[in-house]
């Protein structure tokens, strides 16, 4: 069943090919447009993979939200309804990852720790599917929810980093795992970034997870009252 939510998934996504082109596209712009400045276009790169499949979660999950409860009323898992679709998110994070990654490789060449931004970019992916899940719980239509998916990643880059309100945002370790990627060996903040990575994975998924479970939950059907023998009298 996993599997088979997964592969029905990519194929929802891949016929929507303005709409994929579009947000595929965006971490490009986002990096060539501070391509000059290293620090900020890793991490600008970084929270543009980040909105992308974020918001092909939000769509994915938006989309497939009637299926989904006739597949529950028949007896299908909301657990393999919902991580499956996420394996099939995962799998297309991986795919601009590595193509992102294959960018920078080719027009960086004084990163001191180059496979530090393999692991910044994958990190993101992981965070960003089940925090698109988990605003199309609360946001059920597709263009908000794409719109507060950006209001968030903009404040992963308005917000003083160094302050306590932005180890909340979901998207923090990005900053961490970025000086770690960028800034001279001697820098080393590579734990926080993992932590804070670690968390938030486990709180967006457990969320996410659970209301979709707590809404696809079958509802029992109430028998029939008996009439009463004297109720057409």
């Amino acid at each position: 069943m996993l599997l088979t939510v997964a592969s029905t998934s990519l194929r929802e996504l891949g016929r929507r090919h303005v709409a994929l082109l579009f947000v595929l596209l965006l971490p490009c712009v986002f990096y060539l447009a501070r391509i000059d400045v290293s620090w900020q276009a890793i991490r600008f790169l970084a929270i543009g993979v980040g909105w992308a499949v974020a918001t092909l979660s939000l769509f994915s999950h938006v989309g497939a939200r009637r299926l989904d409860q006739r597949l529950g009323v028949i007896g299908a898992s909301p657990t393999a309804l919902f991580f499956g679709r996420q394996l099939a998110l995962l799998g297309i994070g991986a795919i601009v990852s590595g193509a992102y990654f294959g960018l920078v490789a080719a027009t960086r060449d004084d990163l001191p720790r180059l496979p530090a931004v393999a692991l910044l970019l994958v990190t993101t992916v992981m965070i960003s599917a089940p925090l698109g899940a988990l605003v199309s719980l609360v946001i059920t239509r597709e263009l908000e929810g794409a719109l507060a998916l950006l209001s968030i990643m903009a404040l992963q880059l308005l917000v003083d980093p160094d302050g306590s309100a932005a180890k909340l945002l979901p998207l923090w370790s990005t900053r961490e795992l970025s000086a770690y990627a960028i800034q001279d060996l001697s820098t080393d903040s590579l734990p926080s970034g993992m932590l804070h990575f670690a968390l938030t994975l486990v709180l967006c998924v457990a969320v996410a997870w659970v209301a979709s479970t707590f809404r696809l939950r079958p509802v029992p059907l109430r028998p029939p009252v008996p009439a009463r023998p004297d109720a057409d009298r």
